[in-house]
């Protein structure tokens, strides 16, 4: 590295500035990078992460209200057979790649709407209720805070009301 100075006849005077300066110069500099990245590295993968998992808790929301609708609709025919809503809403589920088991909560209610003015018209609710797990912010959670209910399941919930066919 060289620095330039004008001399006193107002030439160019090429100075070499010491090979010690320049190395801890540098040394201190990739010390101060290092640091940086350790900071900020764990917090962009964090960021990441967490809108991987949050955008996966969206389209499974998008697939359970789209089960409860599927549910309503055969829940308003008149014919319904028992178990039929609860069939549908698990295929439809299943075809989403979510799982059926037992875990998974698929209630039919009774209900009333509004048809407008003061008229109402029996119709049919259907709850589906699910338990999510984040794939990775839950076991990162029970690592930071152990024994802590932190990473345990949230229960996602959805629901559609339909007018009954007479």
């Amino acid at each position: 590295m060289t620095r330039h100075d004008r001399d006193a006849s107002g030439g160019m005077a090429v100075h070499l500035v010491s090979r010690r300066q320049t190395a801890r110069r540098l040394r201190s500099e990739r010390g101060a990078t290092l640091l940086e990245v350790a900071l900020t590295l764990p917090l962009l993968l964090l960021i990441c992460v967490a809108i991987f998992e949050f955008g996966r808790a969206y389209q499974t929301w998008a697939v359970l209200t789209n089960a409860a609708r599927e549910g309503a609709r055969v829940a308003i025919l008149p014919s319904t057979v028992s178990g039929a809503v609860d069939a549908r809403v698990r295929e439809y589920l299943a075809i989403g790649g979510l799982r059926t088991d037992t875990s998974v909560l698929v209630n039919v209610n009774p209900s009333t709407v509004s048809i407008g003015g003061t008229g109402t018209a029996t119709a049919s609710k259907v709850v589906v209720t699910y338990p999510y797990s984040f794939m990775v912010l839950q076991p990162v959670a029970q690592l930071v805070v152990n024994g802590s209910m932190v990473g345990a399941p949230i229960t996602l919930t959805a629901m559609a009301t339909m007018r009954n066919e007479q």
